[in-house]
């Protein structure tokens, strides 16, 4: 039986033909056809969508999250923005908040906690720059009264994890070290930001960033680094465990290029001993799951291991019913999402 491509190329033919092509036409419209079937810049390698297209030759075609928006003074909340480069080796970069003077004053002049934050995207798309993160930062800000931290991680495939992983923790040590006053750091950080009450928080792979950060910090990151994180907020956090669904694997497995198996730690964290939870730095730890979401049962088992693990913290699990995954990045002014971020902010200031 001829293959499915044979017959494209003879139907091609003949089309051709049958418009008036001579012979020698018709033979270069056929060379046309496998030169692109054959091309490794339109040979899909991986297709991730709705996210992204790997082709063979290593382009990748992103679907979402390319759009920047500049650093500005937001109208709505007073909250200014400026960009920084964190790393320069990496092009590692992050946005700044910083509330309105009022709010600063208002609060007497004292410093501020700081919010180290990671946006979702699945590993792949989106950015600290991204419109939706940058409304949702400016809200956040506003509504906490924090200097955030929004962090530009490289993503994958271009770099695997865990690029991302250390990207946070390059951007962990350069918010600690800037916020020191008279070392010439940021001014944001050492004029306004209190590096002692410092907040890590990501939705989605952000989430997931934020766990494995605190976890990094708690094994390898010394005094200042324990210390200073007061609190984890994972939202929505994109969590799986060892048996999942095989397009899962796959997705994952491409995130990592293949490094780490579904039932590693950093994807399925229920899998850890109770010595490493012990570890964990925070004492205060927030996870929020959206009651429609898929990754609902991988979420709910991290809050159960960490409080079986006799860890001494307190994990508290904050439930929307019938919401998706992350919806409270859109329409923040629906009732459902101004709860959300009104519960991340009474989680921040301590209540």
């Amino acid at each position: 039986m001829a293959s499915p491509i044979l017959l494209l190329v003879a139907a091609l033919c003949a089309l051709l033909v049958a418009a008036g092509e001579t012979r020698e036409e018709a033979a270069v419209g056929v060379s046309a056809f496998r030169s692109r079937a054959t091309d490794p810049n339109m040979e899909v390698k991986f297709d991730f969508s709705p996210f992204l297209i790997q082709y063979k030759s290593g382009r990748v075609q992103r679907f979402m999250g390319t759009t920047f928006v500049p650093p500005s003074l937001d109208a709505r909340t007073g909250v200014a923005s400026k960009d920084v480069v964190v790393d320069q080796g990496t092009g590692l970069r992050a946005r700044i908040y910083r509330p309105s003077r009022r709010a600063v004053v208002g609060g007497g002049g004292g410093r501020l906690p700081v919010l180290l934050y990671f946006h979702g995207g699945a590993f792949v798309v989106e950015s600290a720059f991204d419109p939706v993160y940058h409304s949702y930062l400016n809200a956040l800000t506003a509504r906490a009264g924090v200097v955030a931290v929004s962090v530009n991680y490289r993503l994958a495939p271009e770099h695997p994890l865990p690029a991302a992983y250390d990207d946070a923790w390059a951007a962990l040590a350069w918010v600690l070290e800037n916020a020191r006053p008279g070392v010439g750091g940021e001014p944001w950080l050492f004029k306004h930001g209190d590096a002692s009450r410092l907040f890590l928080a990501g939705d989605s792979a952000g989430g997931n960033i934020a766990h494995n950060l605190a976890m990094r910090a708690g094994q390898q990151g010394g005094g200042a680094a324990r210390t200073a994180i007061r609190g984890v907020a994972l939202l929505d956090p994109y969590f799986l465990g060892r048996y999942v669904s095989p397009g899962a694997g796959r997705a994952w497995g491409f995130i990592c290029a293949g490094r780490y198996g579904t039932g590693h730690p950093y994807v399925n964290p229920a899998a850890l001993p109770a010595a490493a939870w012990r570890a964990l730095p925070p004492p205060r730890v927030l996870m929020t799951v959206s009651g429609q979401d898929r990754l609902g049962p991988f979420q709910r088992a991290y809050v159960d291991a960490l409080r079986g693990s006799g860890w001494r913290g307190e994990a508290r699990l904050y439930v929307t019913p019938g919401e998706g995954h992350c919806y409270f990045l859109n329409n923040l002014a629906s009732p459902k999402a101004a709860m959300h971020m009104a519960t991340l902010a009474a989680f921040i200031n301590g209540s």
